[in-house]
């Protein structure tokens, strides 16, 4: 597909407020939230385990940054102790399902990255150094 021919209004200015929803559904947490509410609903520490690595803070902020973008619903349960569900809007589980697929082909091209990336570092480990920023 010829990237000039997508239509995608003004996501390569500056100021495009669509910029701001790339960088929330495909940041490193939010790509992992949004695929693990694909599966079902979590309350927030089993989310916590589900998405391995997450430390408790940035999975809240995380979260907070998808609720506010309407991508993820947070339910309140008034009952003692609290109970807190997180799952997908319609919107989030849209979002979910695209960012969910490059999620999936990354893991399954993973090989042929580290071997780019083997072959990239070999050649420039023979190439003579240079001033930083020239090859």
């Amino acid at each position: 597909m010829n990237v000039s021919s997508v239509r995608v209004p003004g996501v390569n200015q500056p100021m495009c407020p669509s910029r701001l929803v790339l960088e929330h559904v495909t940041s490193r947490w939010g790509v992992l939230v949004l695929a693990a509410l694909l599966e079902r609903s979590y309350r927030f520490s089993e989310l916590r385990r589900t998405v391995g690595g997450v430390s408790e803070k940035m999975l809240a902020q995380t979260l907070q940054t998808l609720e506010r973008d309407g991508f993820v619903h947070r339910d309140a349960k008034p009952v003692i102790p609290p109970r807190v569900d997180y799952s997908l809007t319609p919107l989030g589980a849209e979002a979910a399902e695209q960012v969910w697929g490059l999620a999936r082909w990354a893991e399954r091209r993973l090989e042929a990255v580290e071997s780019a990336r083997e072959t990239y570092d070999g050649a420039r480990s023979q190439a003579a150094p240079g001033p930083v920023g020239q090859a």
